[in-house]
């Protein structure tokens, strides 16, 4: 008797326990909009919220009406139908109303939709350009630019490593920006159609081949912050996410000194000694390859060839340099001619024809690359 008390109270305790633990979890789910940091953001954040209290303001009275009526006017209860052709009070009523309600709506919605599109008197100008699977910032006002792509480790996404905090919303090279100025954005892609979206920011854009696309936003206070692409563009869609990092101005001008004197750097054509080339190349090849050729040259067949063992790997080189900087048409492959530079080009040949057992062997000088462009 007193061990069946004792168990009820114990299955009582560790319902209530699992009853607190939900709601706390249910706590920290957030299923609302962000307001964001930009002036635009909480405009559309407030006209958001705006249009949901109409539309909840609405529900309750058209179902209130339904449910008074089903209930009060039962057949239970001895009802009748009222027997009536057109009212035209009642048609009246039912289109000034909902027409009063659009118009309510409209004002606020267009307001923020003028201030949404008005990219004049911006203080910088970033292009953004969308690649399968990697994002590139050109400072058009600077003259210079880089790739941002996925640094999340492969270990992580193979779940051979716990993931961490940022998982698959971290990048090597994230868009850099100062608080305060106002930035037009250009945004296109050189493939597929993307779009590049920061919630905080409070838009997205398509990145569309072909067509340039112009936006803005001024972020009022230093952060980071973070993003995805929101367009199905491929096998690995979910490995394109956007970070920005928002700095004061001294921060941002500091930064833009150091990246402009480490371009040289990143584009230098000299002689590179064999380690070098293989360092150099590996790296390459997992920022820009692994993705579908799998960090150890084994691929996806049929859709991604493995490079180990691959004929043109193995091949002339010729061959293997012209596909990496020319592509192959009608797949995936794409042309890196214009996306990398020489040195990164010609270390990740290197690479993968010394690699996972290839036996082509050699090195390929940046200066032969150079030479071919």
């Amino acid at each position: 008797m007193f061990a069946n008390h004792l168990a009820r109270i114990s299955t009582v305790a560790l319902s209530g326990g699992l009853f607190l633990c939900s709601l706390s979890a249910f706590a920290a789910l957030e299923w609302n909009m962000t307001p964001g940091v930009t002036e635009v953001s909480r405009e559309v954040y407030s006209l958001h919220m705006l249009i949901l209290w109409i539309c909840v303001f609405i529900g309750i009275g058209v179902f209130g009406v339904m449910f008074y009526s089903i209930y009060h006017h039962r057949k239970s209860r001895g009802a009748v139908a009222a027997q009536f052709h057109e009212s035209t009070f009642v048609e009246i009523i039912w289109t000034v109303v909902p027409m009063l309600i659009l118009i309510g709506m409209a004002i606020p919605a267009t307001r923020t939709l003028i201030a949404l599109e008005d990219t004049s008197n911006a203080d910088m100008t970033v292009k953004v350009t969308g690649y399968q699977w990697k994002w590139r910032y050109d400072y058009l006002d600077e003259g210079f630019g880089f790739y941002s792509t996925l640094s999340t480790p492969r270990e992580q996404i193979a779940n051979l490593e716990e993931k961490g905090k940022n998982y698959l919303l971290e990048v090597d090279n994230p868009l850099v920006v100062p608080v305060g100025k106002k930035i037009r954005i250009l945004t296109t892609a050189a493939d597929v159609i993307h779009s590049w979206w920061v919630p905080a920011l409070g838009w997205k854009r398509d990145a569309i081949p072909g067509f340039v696309n112009e936006s803005w936003t001024r972020i009022e206070k230093p952060g980071v912050y973070r993003g995805q692409c929101t367009e199905l563009c491929g096998k690995d869609h979910g490995y394109m996410p956007v970070v920005v990092v928002a700095k004061t101005e001294k921060e941002y001008q500091q930064w833009l000194t150091d990246m402009k004197g480490a371009q040289p750097a990143r584009t230098e054509a000299g002689e590179w000694a064999r380690d070098r080339l293989m360092a150099r190349g590996e790296e390459v090849h997992k920022t820009i390859c692994a993705a579908c050729h799998q960090p150890d040259g084994r691929g996806l067949p049929p859709a991604f060839p493995a490079l180990a063992g691959s004929a043109i790997v193995n091949g002339p080189l010729d061959g293997h340099i012209n596909i990496v900087m020319k592509g192959k048409p009608a797949t995936v492959m794409q042309a890196y001619a214009g996306q990398l530079s020489d040195a990164d080009i010609a270390a990740v040949i290197t690479y993968q024809r010394n690699s996972w057992g290839n036996k082509a062997g050699g090195l390929v000088p940046p200066t032969a690359i150079k030479a071919l462009r």
